[in-house]
């Protein structure tokens, strides 16, 4: 969307910025023209009560494309374990728009669980894990994904409170980890999300599920 017509109005939202050049943002449309630190609070004010947490020990390159489906789920938490840096290019900026926390280890992720009181809950096809779509996640999880090929740790496993899986019909033993993400956390909105319509809940169209059109900026 390119520069907004002057006169602009008078909303603490918008940045100036983007007024003048234009916004080229992946955002909807109710957000253009908004800074990030505005889309921030008024996504904070509807968080989904959902954390999702990823492995970093091989700089995987599918961490940003998990990111990225977290903040279309407008999860509440974002953990890396492991390094700290990350790979971001897949996220195309979503991190921006969310809560990312670090934790060098295995052993302050589970804590910051414990305190939060969050479900540690991890996907991978191991022994002892049970289909995905036999369950329903606990409303306030932590859904953990391992690195693409090594999966989750032995030591990451010990810290989860259950294991699921997510049954495959092919050859291939597993499926790519931003797949199966976007599985998970879909799987968890089908029990915890579905009815939501707190104005950001969009269809395709751009439409709420109650049928109110979201896709409008405060300059509209």
């Amino acid at each position: 969307m390119g520069p907004a017509p002057e006169p602009w109005p008078d909303d603490p939202r918008l940045d100036p910025a983007l007024l003048a050049g234009g916004d080229h943002r992946n955002v909807l449309d109710r957000y253009r023209y908004w800074s990030v630190e505005a889309i921030v609070a008024d996504l904070d004010t509807r968080r989904q009560p959902v954390h999702i947490a990823i492995q970093n020990w091989e700089h995987d390159f599918n961490i940003g494309s998990i990111v990225r489906t977290g903040n279309a789920f407008n999860v509440a938490g974002v953990h890396i374990l492991g390094r700290h840096r990350w790979n971001r290019r897949g996220a195309l900026v979503t991190d921006r728009y969310l809560h990312v926390h670090h934790h060098p280890d295995v052993a302050s992720f589970a804590q910051f669980c414990r305190e939060a009181q969050l479900d540690v809950i991890g996907v991978d096809n191991l022994p002892g894990s049970v289909p995905l779509e036999t369950v329903e996640l606990p409303l306030h999880s932590c859904l953990v994904f391992g690195s693409e090929g090594s999966g989750l740790t032995e030591e990451l496993v010990g810290a989860c409170s259950r294991l699921v899986s997510i049954t495959q019909y092919g050859s291939t033993r597993s499926m790519n980890a931003g797949a199966a993400a976007a599985i998970a956390m879909y799987h968890w909105a089908l029990s915890h999300a579905s009815g939501q319509a707190a104005g950001g809940v969009s269809s395709p169209a751009g439409r709420t599920r109650d049928g109110a059109d979201t896709q409008h900026s405060s300059l509209g």
